[in-house]
């Protein structure tokens, strides 16, 4: 269809008309275009979109990307993809047509991505190479499954970069002790640690709670949603996973401390945020406990780490430990394998002993006439 111009301000603008996945006639208006060409090759695009003629341009399909997988995922989640896509991927992919895009292609754009460097000067880490190649192999096996794309170029390319294990650091009870009672000059930030030590809560889990998650008389708090601090707005979500969703038992000490601490508040709902800080907050006062007490600095999500450390170390199993924190027990036993008491040397005493006995049963046959 043809493109007009704005007499007023001598832009250009595209007019198209189109049906909708209803069959129902709908029409589109595009306004701002500088140039002629630019409104021609956006009606261009548009009319690709709604074929989904792989002849589009990659940046004109993540649009159907969006409008398809936007929907099923969390804001969050959602927010991580397009941030991949708008800094990462469209900047040297975005003008090439899908069907014209390569293994060679991506090959070029990993080596691009490879020589970058941070915001603190240093390469790209290599898991974050392997999250960004993820990502431009999913939207081109989303083509290829609802699209008729033929071929996955990144898959073919193959990936880059890999999933490093990050060291895992954790609290003993008594550093977890020493750092709590630095706390207990801010009541809020006390009660938060006392919380995520105790139960070994995710940080969002422990923001999101509300008063009628708890349950004094049973001494439970429920698990089942998560706060994100989304582009200036809160936002509560469901929890991480599935499994997330759970009845956590408080012991009596903290059930008492959690009720005292609801004290605090002059007015409070049962809707009501419990800890309305955000995790700047919590990281703020973790260095200001660890500057105090001298222990050692670690991350908010290693006080989880620290929770599972002492459950293990107190004698309970992978799927008592998993139920309790939300973890698949198989998750729990590949995570922490390292800080379960090995069975080896029981193992091998018990062989020993069993083929000793069998030596011995031997040597009485060989002393019967």
């Amino acid at each position: 269809m043809p493109v007009y111009k704005t007499e007023k301000n001598g832009t250009w603008y595209a007019m198209v008309r189109y049906k909708d996945w209803k069959g129902e006639r709908k029409q589109k208006c595009q306004r701002g275009f500088a140039t002629k060409r630019e409104a021609q090759e956006w009606e261009r695009q548009f009319q690709l979109q709604k074929q989904a003629n792989m002849d589009m341009t990659l940046e004109s399909f993540c649009k159907l990307y969006e409008a398809d997988v936007r929907p099923r995922l969390k804001e969050n989640t959602w927010l991580t993809k397009e941030s991949i896509i708008q800094s990462k991927i469209l900047p040297y992919l975005g003008q090439r047509k899908m069907s014209e895009i390569t293994a060679k292609d991506v090959i070029d754009w990993q080596n691009e991505m490879r020589s970058q460097k941070g915001k603190t000067g240093k390469p790209v880490s290599s898991t974050y190479l392997k999250t960004i190649h993820g990502q431009l192999s999913s939207i081109f096996n989303h083509a290829i499954r609802y699209y008729d794309l033929n071929i996955n170029p990144a898959r073919k390319a193959g990936t880059m970069g890999a999933e490093e294990s990050k060291e895992m650091l954790f609290w003993t009870k008594e550093e977890y002790l020493k750092f709590a009672e630095a706390m207990m000059d801010k009541p809020l930030s006390y009660y938060a640690f006392e919380m995520l030590y105790w139960c070994g809560i995710r940080e969002g889990e422990l923001l999101a709670l509300t008063p009628a998650d708890f349950d004094f008389h049973n001494q439970t708090v429920t698990i089942n949603k998560s706060y994100q601090r989304l582009k200036g707005r809160d936002v509560i979500t469901s929890p991480k996973t599935k499994k997330s969703n759970r009845v956590v038992k408080m012991p009596q000490f903290l059930s008492e401390e959690m009720e005292d601490c609801m004290k605090l508040y002059y007015s409070l709902k049962p809707t009501d945020r419990l800890f309305p800080v955000t995790k700047h907050y919590l990281s703020h006062e973790m260095d200001r406990g660890c500057k105090a007490t001298g222990v050692k600095r670690i991350r908010i999500h290693d006080l989880r780490h620290s929770h599972v450390s002492l459950l293990i170390d107190m004698g309970f199993t992978a799927l008592a430990i998993g139920n309790r924190v939300g973890h698949e027990s198989e998750k729990i036993t590949y995570r922490y394998a390292h800080l379960f008491p090995s069975k080896q040397t029981e193992m091998a005493d018990r062989l020993n002993i069993e083929r000793a006995g069998d030596v011995a049963e031997k040597g009485e046959k060989k002393k019967c006439p």
